[in-house]
């Protein structure tokens, strides 16, 4: 569905002029929006930027679509307002907007995350097979009705448990592209701390947190004590108890550590410390710990508020992140389950695959991303393992480095200095320039 440039950016400019006052005119770049019925009853939201670079036109640039973590965090709205969109939550531009080096695709996945919505129960994905089955009806839609795009490169990038399901949805698409099913340039995945191996990060974090002072022995045998109970129970594939075991496992961590923010381990959570309420579901409090900090209050109002004011074709009984909650429940039973095989075949394949990590990440910790990268039985690897890394400089910070990098035949590892989770909210010129690397724009 196309809007006019002019309209947007007016929408945008008086709804700031509104909360803050006149702020600096955005490059006005062109956007387009719509909701794709993917299943009976399931609606599923995208959102793009066109590229609005000085230098080359968005034909000349590549197309990104973002996937947001959670399940059941939004792209539309965490990852374009608080991480790379061409505007911040306070609607100023962002210097480090993705938007001037690739158009950009936001969409809201699994279906019920954000905009996206289901009329009923059965509208919801319980596993990553849907997730991907869903989404290449997206993309079927997206390209036909776009068909610009079809022969300019498309690259899938992702967060947390977005990875996970990026991994899944690129092997899917690689086989439809081959079908001629989507017709697309589909150029490579990126996988930004992403929930690739669970129990490899769960193994890894009392390790993780001991070598970082922010356990002492007892903290350290209470987390390798609740991290043997998620590994006993992955080990017999009962995945949903594993779930509810991780998150018994996080209580531990938490009280340990006296509340370290498992986003960034040189905070502390930014409220109050999430220990389960009385009577309160395990869901319910991994939906606190990892779903509300991606739909904080004033990120809400943003939505809810303005924006579905712009986009205006979101249904009247729907609220952005409503279902949210939801989203995760109904994902519990898959949460815990590996897709590292996933990975083997897509670099099998020949798909570009890059591994991105935030040094400060505990959730998602580097230490267990190496992890499971070892034990890949892509042919590279060998070689790739005998690899020095290469320093990269920091571009904020000229003569400083900002990250390390490996790279062989179709595989690459990215290590982010000074990040977290997060990395484009925490280091905003570096994660951009990675883009670009990525992207074969550098």
């Amino acid at each position: 569905m196309a809007r006019f440039p002019q309209l947007i950016c007016l929408t945008l400019f008086l709804a700031a002029v509104v909360r803050h006052g006149l702020p600096s005119a955005p490059r006005s770049g062109g956007e387009a929006w719509d909701y794709v019925e993917v299943r009976a009853g399931a609606h599923m939201f995208w959102w793009l930027y066109y590229a609005d670079s000085p230098s080359a036109g968005y034909k000349d640039l590549p197309l990104v679509m973002w996937l947001q973590g959670g399940p059941g965090g939004s792209g539309t709205g965490f990852g374009n307002f608080e991480e790379i969109g061409p505007l911040d939550r306070d609607l100023q531009p962002r210097k480090t907007s993705w938007v001037q080096a690739a158009s950009v695709l936001f969409v809201d996945n699994p279906v019920g995350t954000g905009f996206s919505y289901t009329d009923g129960p059965d509208g919801f994905a319980t596993n990553v097979s849907t997730v991907a089955s869903d989404m290449l009806v997206l993309l079927q839609h997206f390209f036909t009705e776009k068909p610009e795009f079809q022969s300019i490169p498309f690259y899938i990038f992702s967060e947390s448990y977005g990875g996970k399901m990026a991994a899944a949805i690129s092997l899917e698409l690689t086989k439809a592209v081959a079908q001629g099913s989507v017709k697309c340039s589909f150029a490579g995945v990126a996988l930004g701390d992403s929930w690739i191996s669970p129990l490899d990060s769960v193994m890894t974090w009392g390790p993780y947190l001991y070598s970082t002072s922010l356990l002492d022995d007892y903290g350290l045998s209470d987390v390798t004590s609740a991290a043997e109970k998620v590994k006993q129970a992955v080990e017999n594939e009962e995945y949903l108890k594993a779930t509810e075991l991780w998150s018994v496992m996080e209580s531990v961590v938490e009280a340990d550590t006296d509340g370290v923010n498992f986003y960034n381990i040189l905070t502390q959570q930014p409220d109050e410390k999430l220990t389960s309420a009385a009577g309160e579901s395990f869901i319910a409090l991994l939906t606190r710990r990892h779903i509300h900090p991606l739909h904080r209050q004033s990120l809400s109002e943003l939505m809810n508020g303005p924006i579905r004011k712009k986009l205006a074709i979101i249904p009247q009984n729907v609220t952005w992140g409503g279902q949210a909650e939801q989203v995760f429940s109904f994902m519990a039973g898959d949460f815990m389950r590996p897709v590292v095989d996933v990975v083997d075949q897509l670099l099998t394949a020949g798909v570009n695959v890059t591994v991105y990590n935030g040094q400060l990440d505990l959730i998602v910790d580097t230490i267990g991303q190496e992890m499971w990268v070892k034990r890949l039985k892509w042919e590279g690897l060998p070689t790739f393992n005998k690899l020095r890394w290469t320093p990269l400089d920091d571009p904020a910070s000229p003569g400083v480095t900002g990250a390390f990098a490996k790279t062989y035949k179709n595989f690459a590892f990215y290590w982010i200095l000074r990040a977290g989770h997060m990395v484009p909210s925490d280091q905003g010129p570096m994660a951009l320039q990675v883009l670009k690397m990525i992207t074969q724009q550098d």
